[in-house]
């Protein structure tokens, strides 16, 4: 991200002294400008029409209309920071894709540890924009009982180990390839698929719900092994809430 360049921010809350906390704490951020603060999210959404804005620090508890209810009716969302007094809307919060989620009473150091994911977000965004993707292949044959069947990758969900054969789990059916699991690894590197487990590669858009330990595709939970946490956790965009801060 471009030093002379900073991120525009919104303040949604309605509560006086926690809207005072977070623009004092922005004021002493080089890379952010606060361009105001709504006390409602009603009155943000016509500030989001006025002017461009890059980031909000969002109350959930909001009068009207609650903070993650105003996330989803949003078309093009800024990066979201969560501020509340509550932990458990963490799960919904993240399905959102926020960047981080605040719980107040909000210390300095904390906040600033979420405002360094933000100049992430912006370095991984350029670089997004500056490197053109090649272009992947929609669909590809797999060997199932000496013929060659077509698979789509958006209808895979999951892909299971079976030692020296490969299990390719679709929405409807379920393949049998020869191939192990390390092998399906490196094929499907860069095709929106994670490896969560030695015995299991799941399709990232088709995660509907995760834990520490599992995510869950199509109704099925699958679990996540010790040595690929750190991994799932970076790729979902995961952070998990410690005691203290709670």
């Amino acid at each position: 991200m471009s030093t002379t360049k900073k991120l525009t921010c919104l303040i949604i809350e309605d509560e006086p002294i926690a809207a005072e906390v977070l623009e004092d704490y922005i004021q002493q951020i080089s890379f952010l400008e606060l361009k105001g603060i709504c006390k409602d999210a009603i009155f943000a959404l016509d500030r989001l029409k006025e002017e461009q804005i890059d980031v909000i620090f969002l109350d959930i508890h909001l009068p009207k209309l609650k903070g993650l209810d105003f996330l989803k009716i949003l078309k093009d969302k800024p990066q979201t920071i969560l501020t509340t007094a509550y932990h458990q809307y963490a799960l919904d919060a993240f399905n959102e894709d926020v960047v981080d989620y605040l719980l107040k009473p909000i210390e300095f150091s904390r906040f600033l540890k979420a405002v360094n994911k933000l100049k992430l977000r912006e370095r991984l965004k350029q670089h997004k924009q500056s490197t053109k993707p090649e272009p992947l292949s929609a669909y590809q044959f797999f060997n199932v009982n000496r013929k060659m069947i077509k698979v789509f990758f958006d209808d895979i969900l999951y892909i299971e180990s079976l030692k020296d054969y490969s299990k390719i789990c679709t929405m409807e059916t379920s393949l049998v390839t020869r191939g192990q699991i390390g092998e399906m690894e490196v094929f499907f590197k860069d095709r929106n698929f994670l490896r969560i487990h030695r015995s299991y590669i799941v399709a990232i858009d088709k995660i509907k719900a995760y834990s520490a330990t599992l995510v869950e595709v199509d109704g099925k939970s699958l679990p996540i092994g010790r040595s690929y946490k750190e991994l799932v956790a970076k790729s979902l965009n995961v952070f998990f809430l410690n005691k203290d801060e709670k």
